[in-house]
């Protein structure tokens, strides 16, 4: 890794966290078929949200619905996990230069889709949105990193607030599945204990899928829903 506080380091920050976040954003990525088809309303949720259609675990096993905000709630989440491994790096001054990198393609990301996807053609809208994303954000550093220090109970709360809303029903009115929210807060601590075996320079090898199909530490592990199976 290149010295703390050179342009070296500036340059090599950009274009690494750029590789990181587009593994975090692919976690729970959604697409809007409607856009597609000429003359298509866009369905929404009770929130009146704009509903996409997604694919893989957070959506299949866990039920979240489809939106921008499960996108980037998600998003966070995953952004959060390289926080915690990226505070090792040798100085502040580096972690610093590295979280300023990812929370700005996080923005950039989606103010795109604000405009792409949501037709959020207004910039002063789009600027209003950024703004309470990234107090979002910051909300989700605290969370977090409360649950990790006081326990279990609490990062689930946090999860369960942040991913599932606070709501004691899922989105088909059911009631809430808590084991939903263990096997989340199991995959975040089994991707820490990952993380923390990797050199930093190395991340991006590890955390999206490998070759030959093989899930990397980003993605849905059977041993995580076991965790939470064997505790009940």
């Amino acid at each position: 890794m290149p010295r703390p506080g050179t342009a070296v380091e500036t340059y090599v920050a950009y274009g690494m966290t750029q590789k990181l976040f587009e593994v975090c954003s692919s976690q729970a990525d959604y697409s809007i078929p409607q856009l597609s088809q000429k003359g298509a309303q866009v369905p929404k949720t009770e929130a009146g949200e704009d509903l996409g259609v997604g694919e893989g675990w957070w959506y299949e096993d866990l039920g979240l619905v489809p939106t921008f905000s499960t996108w980037s709630q998600v998003t966070f989440l995953h952004m959060y996990l390289l926080t915690v491994r990226l505070r090792a790096l040798p100085s502040y001054e580096s972690l610093q230069t590295y979280s300023r990198h990812l929370i700005d393609h996080f923005s950039h990301n989606a103010e795109h889709r604000m405009d792409v996807l949501h037709g959020l053609t207004s910039r002063a809208i789009r600027n209003k949105f950024l703004k309470d994303l990234f107090i979002q954000w910051r909300g989700v550093l605290a969370a977090y990193d409360e649950g990790l220090v006081k326990g279990d109970a609490v990062l689930g709360a946090a999860v369960w607030r942040n991913l599932w809303k606070a709501s004691h029903t899922g989105p088909h009115g059911e009631d809430m599945d808590w084991t939903k929210v263990a096997r989340v807060v199991a995959y975040m601590r089994r991707v820490i204990s990952e993380l923390s075996q990797i050199n930093e320079a190395d991340l991006i090898l590890h955390i999206g899928p490998r070759p030959g199909g093989k899930p990397g530490i980003f993605g849905y592990s059977e041993l995580d829903k076991q965790l939470v199976e064997g505790k009940r």
